[in-house]
């Protein structure tokens, strides 16, 4: 039983929303950062970049309270306004591959999370969920949902449709040509009838934002453990969501490659692999597989296909079965000497929204020596890793939509 509720979001003006609006920080270069920060003034980067104003890197618990400086200087130029009624907010994405994307962006409960109630696939790193639990508890708000998946509700697709006739509380386009449009839902029959609809609901997936639902968890349970009058309903208790329906969601593969053979000849790498795969040479065209447990591999120039033999690798859980997972305990840790997917130097990532010519390009231009593709992760596959209670490895999935910050803002 999900428990997903409207609230009062923070949001820019219509007038202003495309000026505010950003994608994640880490995603812009320095010199990206550098223009948006020199010529936008209302860009949301100022609020989580406020050093800029002092040309000086402001870093932990100081740009922490300068976030929040920033952020209630928006609020007090009118920048931002707050609802005065809690609503549900329909949301459409329509990016430059005019793939469409519509869901609902909500307050969703810290206390399905810790319940299992939210599934997680991924996991996340400690250090990484407690520093950014410290900056939520300092700066006292979210502009960025988690992006969540359920399944495919006939009732809510006609509400979203129905919500959509209106006209839009704003509309934008942003420099990558990615469409934004968000409706308010505040007609108390529509509210109840979504809330309903979720409450019917088993189970809802994390498809992105492992660590920003972990770290409000750890938020939650840090001011219930600390407010004597805690009492269930305190904004503490939710976390900003972005919910789509499963059919909406996008899942890209992330393409492996690696800096060299740990000190094998191509010979004695080729002779190991064939231990566990039947190879074929693909020659210079290049080759993208198209069924689970096969691999393509680019290594000296050409195409190689791999698929893996039936008697080479046991299979004894639903992670064993997952090709991210087959190609780590199969060639990059027994063969390759890779261990640490995350922290290891020598692995890179390419997600597979690019082509399979970008795996070769960054081969043949010297940054690497050998690179795997394999197939998308289904959602199947995904939901039944969650499921199992079991965690993929790191950079197994791409996902669909990609959010912006600054559009919709939770406050606790």
């Amino acid at each position: 039983m999900a428990n997903i509720i409207p609230f009062k979001a923070v949001r820019p003006t219509r007038d202003k929303v495309s000026l505010v609006a950003a994608r994640s920080y880490q995603s812009y270069t320095l010199e990206q950062r550098e223009s948006r920060l020199r010529d936008n003034p209302f860009s949301f980067l100022h609020i989580v970049n406020p050093g800029y104003k002092y040309d000086k890197q402001i870093s932990g618990d100081a740009r922490y309270h300068l976030v929040r400086n920033r952020y209630l200087e928006f609020k007090e130029d009118a920048i931002f306004v707050q609802d005065d009624k809690p609503c549900y907010y329909v949301y459409q994405i329509t990016d430059r591959d005019q793939q469409v994307f519509n869901g609902i962006i909500a307050a969703v409960s810290a206390e399905d999370y810790e319940n299992d109630i939210i599934k997680k696939h991924e996991d996340t790193i400690e250090y990484k969920e407690v520093i950014f639990k410290d900056y939520l508890k300092t700066v006292g708000f979210n502009a960025e949902p988690v992006l969540l998946t359920y399944p495919d509700n006939v009732i809510i697709a006609q509400i979203i449709e129905q919500v959509q006739k209106d006209r839009a509380e704003f509309e934008f386009t942003t420099t990558y040509r990615d469409t934004h449009l968000l409706w308010k839902v505040e007609n108390d029959e529509q509210l109840k009838q979504i809330e309903h609809e979720f409450q019917q609901m088993e189970t809802i997936y994390i498809a992105d934002g492992h660590h920003r639902s972990a770290s409000s968890y750890l938020l939650y349970k840090d001011l219930k453990e600390n407010n004597p009058d805690h009492n269930g309903h305190e904004s503490y208790n939710f976390f900003m969501s972005y919910l789509i329906p499963e059919s909406d969601l996008r899942i890209h593969e992330f393409n492996r490659v690696i800096k060299d053979l740990n000190g094998l000849t191509k010979e004695e790498f080729l002779i190991q692999l064939d231990m566990v795969y039947r190879i074929e040479n693909r020659g210079q065209t290049p080759y993208k597989p198209i069924k689970t447990h096969q691999f393509s591999m680019y290594l000296d120039g050409d195409f190689y296909s791999l698929h893996l033999r039936k008697t080479g690798y046991e299979i004894a859980s639903s992670l064993d079965n997952l090709d991210t997972q087959i190609l780590f305990k199969s060639i990059l840790e027994p063969i390759l000497g890779i261990h640490d997917l995350r922290n290891d130097e020598r692995i890179g990532y390419i997600n597979g929204k690019k082509d399979i010519v970008s795996m070769k390009s960054a081969i043949d231009e010297g940054s690497y020596r050998v690179g795997f593709g394999m197939v998308p992760v289904s959602i199947e596959e995904m939901k039944t890793i969650a499921d199992d209670g079991l965690k993929m490895p790191p950079k197994s999935t791409f996902i669909e939509p990609k959010l912006r910050s600054g559009v919709t803002i939770y406050e606790f």
